[in-house]
């Protein structure tokens, strides 16, 4: 049997979806305004995933870089810090920085604001998702190959997809279990900045790396242990994605 191929999807498309939908249900009546006078119908959960259709388009192949950010080994929090500040190549931290401009831009056409938003939502998926603050080395997890109940599979793989999966959950289903932050989280999480969600999302990624070694057996324990985790993680990512839009449509 193959390897699975090398994947650079964040959460799948239930985890897109949770994130989104956690979000919206965090939002200010002004900003449920503002995205809807951009997205109309289409809700933040449904608009999420259009940055993983649109690999299909070669047109959009410039996009790539946007879903991750590689981050060494080894930092503290103010280095990951300062690795922000001087990394000026395109990145997902760079990139929604850019889409919120874009979005608060009174000129900004309704063509710009519309990738924007559909951007914005997925890659702030992506940057919560801890594998897409990982290693360059290995492609995010990419390279670590181990076995998911069995078959084979990739660390990358099994954050992105297979552990969302095994919980047998709608994104609906899921958004609704887990959004329950506790007063304490959501007063940090609302006071976090951008870089303190990247830096969250790097810590998670080393507790992965440190707990998951190449060519493991995965199964329920793993479940066991990381399903808190990647709990936290989705939930983060909606409130993250919530604030932005707060602040956007403040």
């Amino acid at each position: 049997m193959a390897y699975l191929p090398l994947n650079a999807n964040a959460w799948g498309m239930l985890g897109h979806r949770i994130v989104g939908q956690v979000a919206e249900a965090h939002l200010s009546k002004k900003a449920l305004k503002g995205v809807r006078g951009i997205l109309g119908s289409e809700s933040l959960a449904m608009a999420s995933n259009w940055g993983d259709f649109i690999k299909s388009d070669t047109a959009y192949n410039y996009l790539y870089n946007w879903h991750f950010v590689n981050l060494p080994g080894g930092l503290d929090k103010q280095g990951v810090f300062n690795f922000l500040d001087t990394d000026h190549d395109a990145n997902v931290y760079n990139k929604v920085i850019e889409m919120t401009v874009i979005l608060k831009n009174h000129e900004s056409t309704a063509a710009q604001k519309l990738l924007a938003m559909r951007m914005l939502v997925h890659m702030v998926g992506d940057l919560n998702q801890p594998m897409h603050t990982a290693r360059k080395e290995d492609l995010g997890g990419n390279k670590v190959y181990v076995t998911w109940f069995g078959e084979k599979s990739n660390l990358h793989r099994v954050w992105d997809e297979a552990l969302i999966g095994y919980q047998q959950l709608s994104y609906t289903e899921y958004a609704a279990a887990i959004n329950h932050p506790s007063k304490e989280q959501l007063t940090a999480w609302k006071s976090n900045s951008l870089k303190d969600f990247v830096y969250g999302s790097y810590e998670a990624c080393n507790k992965i790396y440190a707990e998951t070694k190449p060519e493991a057996k995965l199964s329920y324990k793993y479940n066991y242990d990381f399903a808190g985790l990647l709990d936290t993680q989705l939930l983060k990512g909606g409130i993250c994605l919530a604030n932005i839009l707060n602040e956007i449509y403040s």
